[in-house]
């Protein structure tokens, strides 16, 4: 019976990994063209383009506990198969809508109905958490955080270089087209292999009552712990500031160093690339050596200084943006695992779950507004204003980790 179930988990893990990695490749296969897109092909403004970024973010924040508490209850596979199935839709959708749209709500259709597609993370990770036993769990959840990177790194790439193929005088929808068929085979790839992870016993009998996507009790307990807080603020800050930079980037390439969208593309591969190098070769050592207190104020800093040479890049040169823009994928590199296993250590055994819910939930919020924000100052200022307000939210967040070393003491203790 252990060879069975063992032979089983394996290609139910790999379907779980193919499932994200290929919703993460599609949100990067739009980065270097959507926004573009929008702006410049629609005749609207930086804002709107942006804004497609956001509400894709938002239907995510909203649904992906919708989807996590419904798997509870009809089990994790109906769930992860309709919602591959959905998005290899709805990126046909955008891919359409882009080639012969007429009007921009076409893409906010398609935005919208693709993060409520997508919003399968939570069913993701429950799935793992079924299937692997504890000592195994890390591992198993390992596979999303790998699944995020890769889809990070290659998606911007591949998009920027399908992006050069137009349809009806539009770039884009290639990627989309792409996109979509990789979703069919992801389709069928889950609707074989997926084994259903969740007994009937085991699932919840009631409906649900509450179907906000913060849980304000665990909020309430997590707010109530200084530390907990300012360790939630600083990654509000840190991913706000970086989504802010991500979705007006291809604007500013564009607009001020005249870059084609394979050259955005390959400079955000770069920059994900140089933060899957920082965290998978540097940071365990790092992390033996360092405590967390110690290592955010650094990688606060270091994205301090890459916003801030963002700002100066268009009086210096190519060179700057280059070098800018590494170093922001460095200290992006180091935060964004210490930030998250300080929040952790924090909280009590009992609670991980909330406090670490709360934590991506004001993410997912600053993912949201992040892009809007971005466009807003963009459009309405100057092409280097994004990068103005994220050094300051970058400056902001490394004033909340002087609260980090405060309470480093009690950190040691709880852990």
């Amino acid at each position: 019976m252990q060879q069975s179930s063992s032979r089983t988990r394996r290609p139910s893990l790999g379907a779980i990994f193919l499932t994200v990695f290929l919703d993460l490749l599609g949100f990067g296969l739009v980065i270097p063209f959507l926004a573009e897109e929008a702006r410049d092909n629609f005749q609207t403004t930086a804002l709107v383009g942006t804004l497609l970024s956001a509400v894709y973010s938002l239907m995510q924040f909203l649904f992906v506990p919708v989807w996590g508490r419904l798997s509870d209850r009809i089990g994790r596979r109906p769930v992860l198969v309709w919602s591959v199935a959905a998005n290899a839709l709805t990126m046909l959708g955008l891919g359409l809508g882009i080639a012969y749209g007429s009007h921009v709500g076409w893409l906010f259709a398609a935005r919208i109905f693709g993060g409520i597609a997508t919003a399968n993370l939570g069913t993701a990770s429950a799935y793992i958490a079924d299937v692997t036993k504890p000592e195994d769990r890390a591992r198993g959840m390992g596979l999303i955080g790998m699944a995020f990177g890769l889809g990070f790194v290659l998606g911007p790439g591949f998009g920027g270089a399908l992006a050069k193929i137009t349809i009806n005088g539009h770039t884009g929808a290639v990627a989309c087209f792409a996109a979509a068929a990789l979703g069919v085979v992801n389709f069928v790839w889950v609707a074989l292999g997926l084994v259903e992870s969740l007994p009937k016993e085991n699932r919840a009998q009631k409906p649900v009552r509450s179907l906000s996507p913060l849980n304000l009790d665990a909020a309430r307990r997590a707010f109530a712990d200084n530390g907990i807080l300012a360790g939630i603020v600083v990654n509000f800050m840190i991913v706000f500031s970086f989504t802010n930079m991500e979705q007006t980037f291809r604007y500013f390439n564009k607009d001020v160093f005249k870059m084609d969208q394979v050259e955005s593309g390959l400079l955000l591969a770069a920059v994900g690339v140089t933060a899957a190098i920082v965290q998978g070769a540097f940071m365990r050592p790092l992390t033996k050596r360092y405590s967390e207190p110690t290592l955010i104020p650094v990688g606060v800093f270091v994205q301090a200084i890459a916003f801030f040479g963002l700002v100066f890049a268009p009086t210096v040169g190519r060179g700057m943006l280059y070098a800018s823009s590494l170093a922001l994928a460095v200290g992006n590199g180091i935060t964004q695992p210490t930030v998250s296993s300080y929040v952790s250590r924090r909280a009590s055994a009992t609670e991980q779950g909330a406090i670490m819910g709360t934590n991506q939930s004001a993410a997912s919020l600053a993912r949201v507004l992040g892009p809007a924000f971005g466009g807003f100052v963009y459009g309405a200022f100057s092409p280097r204003s994004p990068y103005v307000a994220a050094t300051i939210g970058m400056l902001l967040a490394l004033t909340c980790t002087l609260a980090l070393a405060r309470n480093q003491n009690t950190s040691t203790q709880m852990s």
